[in-house]
């Protein structure tokens, strides 16, 4: 194979380069930063490219960086590039469907961040059903509130959780959900059971199961299937005091129909990783709401994230200078 050359960004070749080097026969890879490229008239002679999470930083839906815009803009005068590896486990922004439609091939994190968000996941179905918020409010208020009688916590075991998505952060969520005693039903393209849930249904049939769900739980990619599925109509066939937790993407709840529930009492609690816009405004209800915990699109991250995801990489690049099919290809997902 001839020498390639490999985008990067100058922060990510500080701290990647001499590994990824390593990691190949000498003299087979060159590199170039994005910084590089963006001050340089004419097109990029990248042929692979690694979009590492500093790239991305605190940019969200409609509000990119200028770190992040810099390196789609390097992208896209990059008329060689086969490959370009993603950290995040979704590929739904516009630019990857329009590199995939050159014959790019996109490759996503999926499975790195897995555990670590179906860890949050279930430390807020612990905190809201322990009513951890309600005590902490109590407790900015000095007020002495025992959670007694009518006020008690429902016992967690026996209560059913519909995860929406079974990738690997869904299927770790349940298999987490399953060591509390609690029923699991997952929601996917299609009917085939996915172990650990006690029952899997389409998308179509999520109406028929949401009577049962004490929690929903949204962990899938957005897409025409599933942007705006937590509405006004979901919320009211849930029973009453049910709770709503989304670690997938922000468009995949109305967030005024989130807000309505939470303030008539029809969902008990609520944990928001994700929202429409983000940052959240500082003038939405549900930074003050007391049954709600707002996580500032976090709850994938940990110190050893950016690890688990180079792993991933370096893999992929041994695949693709190998010719062998390439790991989570957004392609060979469907």
């Amino acid at each position: 194979m001839s020498v390639l050359t490999l985008l990067l960004s100058d922060f990510a070749l500080r701290k990647w380069g001499p590994r990824i080097e390593a990691d190949v026969p000498a003299g087979s890879l060159s590199f170039i930063t994005a910084e590089q490229a963006l001050a340089t008239d004419g097109p990029c002679a990248a042929d692979i490219a690694f979009m590492t999470r500093e790239v991305t930083g605190k940019s969200s839906t409609g509000n990119p960086t200028p770190e992040l815009s810099g390196f789609d803009t390097v992208v896209r005068k990059s008329p060689g590039l086969k490959w370009l590896q993603i950290h995040p486990a979704g590929a739904e922004r516009p630019i990857y469907r329009e590199l995939r439609a050159r014959g790019v091939k996109v490759t996503t994190a999926s499975g790195a961040t897995a555990i670590t968000v179906a860890h949050s996941t279930l430390g807020a179905v612990i905190a809201l059903n322990r009513r951890f918020p309600l005590l902490a409010d109590a407790q900015r208020r000095h007020a002495w509130e025992p959670r007694l009688g009518e006020r008690s916590p429902r016992d967690l075991k026996g209560q059913c959780a519909v995860i929406v998505g079974l990738g690997p952060i869904g299927r770790n969520i349940a298999t987490l959900l399953k060591m509390l005693a609690m029923s699991t039903i997952g929601v996917r393209r299609n009917a085939q059971p996915v172990a650990p849930c006690d029952r899997t249904v389409a998308y179509a049939d999520l109406p028929d199961v949401l009577p049962q769900a004490d929690w929903l739980i949204l962990c899938c990619p957005a897409s025409p299937l599933t942007r705006g599925l937590a509405n006004a109509g979901v919320f009211a066939a849930m029973p009453t005091g049910a709770h709503f937790v989304n670690v997938s993407r922000g468009e995949i709840a109305v967030e005024k129909d989130v807000i309505a529930a939470l303030a008539s009492g029809k969902l008990a609690g609520a944990y928001l990783d994700v929202f429409e816009r983000e940052p959240l405004d500082p003038a939405s209800p549900l930074w003050d709401m007391p049954n709600v915990l707002v996580s500032p699109h976090t709850a994938s991250h940990s110190l050893g994230q950016n690890e688990a995801i180079f792993d991933i990489f370096l893999d992929n690049l041994a695949r693709f200078r190998s010719g062998q099919a390439l790991r989570n290809d957004v392609d060979s997902l469907g």
